[in-house]
């Protein structure tokens, strides 16, 4: 075997997909706020009051949805938001732009000193790869909190 065959052995092949069912016209378009928050009731599914869940919404250059992403599960009190893992499926979409999203099992859509933080951080690192943040909308299973409305943003 020669050392070109067996570089090749030694590498690992990275695929990267994405695929949509929904036609443009078919996607749901966010305006405001409550449209992202009428969406992301629908991903739930009654399951806001139990597990602490992270999901990203991907959107189009029209604001429309493309698609959601469910990052981390956790447990009644946080779950984990990496940067690089929100990025990575933003960036593999190739959306315009993302809104983060968690809920807050307690029923208190009031952020968290750490909520705030990771927003700011996702903010920047959306900045810089000129992939906008949206908005991080914090719901609970009668009302939401929305970082743009509040000008957190």
């Amino acid at each position: 075997m020669n050392s070109i065959d067996l570089f090749h052995q030694n590498l690992a092949e990275i695929k990267v997909s994405y695929s949509h069912k929904i036609r443009p016209s078919e996607m749901i378009k966010v305006s405001r706020s409550n449209d992202a928050y009428e969406a992301l009731l629908t991903i739930w599914e009654g399951q806001l009051d139990h597990i602490e869940y992270f999901y990203i919404i991907l959107m189009n250059r029209a604001n429309k949805i493309m698609g959601y992403y469910q990052l981390s599960k956790g447990g009644q009190t946080g779950t984990v938001a990496d940067p690089k893992c929100v990025f990575q499926v933003a960036l593999k979409c190739c959306c315009a732009a993302i809104i983060l999203a968690h809920n807050h099992p307690s029923g208190n859509c009031k952020p968290s000193v750490s909520d705030i933080e990771l927003t700011r951080k996702m903010k920047d690192a959306g900045n810089l790869l000129d992939l906008p943040v949206l908005d991080h909308i914090i719901l609970t299973s009668e009302t939401f909190f929305s970082f743009a409305d509040e000008g957190i943003m």
